[in-house]
């Protein structure tokens, strides 16, 4: 079941993961964070909703798609060299596409989400500094019915196939459907492999990855919830869901988002791939009370605070720490 949505969403994020490499390589400059130019990002995020945008159009074209971006910012005269370069960049996978093509494409995830029937969720690039710094940022494709996520495929370009090996290509590709498991692929298709989550049941022993930029996160609340737990391993700090990529692969065992303010909810797109990938590879995904994730209220969790990510045997203890540590 759902193997031809899977096989859509590996092949659509494989080409985004080309053009975001593409940009990257063109476009980003060594001091493009210190000039703050965002313009790279907008080239990346605007194209690679506009080509997944285009392939469901083709390939299911009764789904609607819940989208990160708007085609606002590529308004106006001043814009014109920004659209531009967005239509060149789509042009390398989808020729002849008319401009206003490409702002309908964009456009179309405007959907809001729900209880009832078919969407896609898409963050086209999630962690956009990691990507102006060269280093992980991930496109991230869900597939959600009534409600529940039922596909996942995240591509990860810089993420190397293994951290074990120095010598590991970068370029991972991981997806999940519900009921089948985890599987990672390099960016270049090779054979898959069935990822497991660590069968920890000792959180002492884990090893937490968190958000490189502390206003995604807070690291505070996170050191308190290490030393509750006995965790003296010094975290991983990385962007974007690639988070819930080395959770899934056993490289860390905690992934913890917690709320840097109380009326803060967190978007779907932002965890949805991710939360089924780590699930399929034997891993619990909840908010920081416990309760699982409930991608049916809209675009926003709106039902639920902070994330708490771990391996399955831990999972409990993790959120009870957090619960102290956040004086919930």
């Amino acid at each position: 079941m759902f193997e031809r949505e899977r096989d859509f969403a590996l092949e659509v994020v494989r080409k985004a993961c080309y053009l975001c490499r593409a940009v990257q390589k063109d476009l980003v400059a060594a001091d493009t964070l210190t000039k703050k130019d965002r313009s790279p990002v907008t080239v990346a995020d605007l194209g690679v909703q506009a080509l997944v945008s285009l392939a469901l159009r083709e390939a299911f074209p009764d789904d609607p798609l819940v989208g990160e971006e708007d085609s606002s910012v590529l308004e106006g005269d001043e814009n014109a060299a920004v659209r531009d370069e967005v239509l060149s960049r789509v042009h390398a996978f989808r020729p002849g596409l008319g401009e206003a093509d490409l702002l309908r494409a964009i456009d179309r995830g405007d959907d809001l989400g729900g209880a009832r029937g078919r969407f896609w969720t898409i963050d086209p690039i999630d962690g956009t500094k990691g990507f102006l710094r060269g280093e992980q940022y991930a496109v991230a494709l869900a597939l959600l019915v009534d409600g529940k996520v039922e596909v996942g495929v995240l591509g990860c370009t810089e993420l190397p196939i293994s951290y074990k090996d120095e010598n590991s290509p970068r370029g991972s590709i991981l997806s999940a459907v519900r009921g089948q498991g985890s599987w990672q692929t390099s960016l270049e298709g090779d054979a898959r492999t069935r990822l497991s989550a660590t069968a920890l049941t000792d959180p002492a022993q884990a090893v937490f990855c968190e958000s490189v930029e502390k206003a995604h996160s807070a690291h505070d609340d996170s050191e308190k919830v290490a030393e509750l737990l006995g965790v003296g391993a010094e975290p991983l700090r990385i962007d974007s869901q690639c988070k819930y990529a080395v959770l899934a692969r056993g490289d860390v065992s905690i992934y913890l988002r917690l709320p840097t303010r109380k009326d803060y909810r967190e978007k779907i797109w932002d965890h949805a791939a991710g939360a089924i990938v780590v699930e399929e590879a034997g891993g619990t995904v909840s908010d920081v009370d416990g309760k699982p994730l409930d991608f049916s209220l809209g675009r926003r969790l709106e039902g639920n605070a902070g994330i708490v990510a771990a391996s399955r045997g831990i999972h409990e203890q993790v959120v009870r720490a957090v619960r102290e540590a956040l004086g919930r």
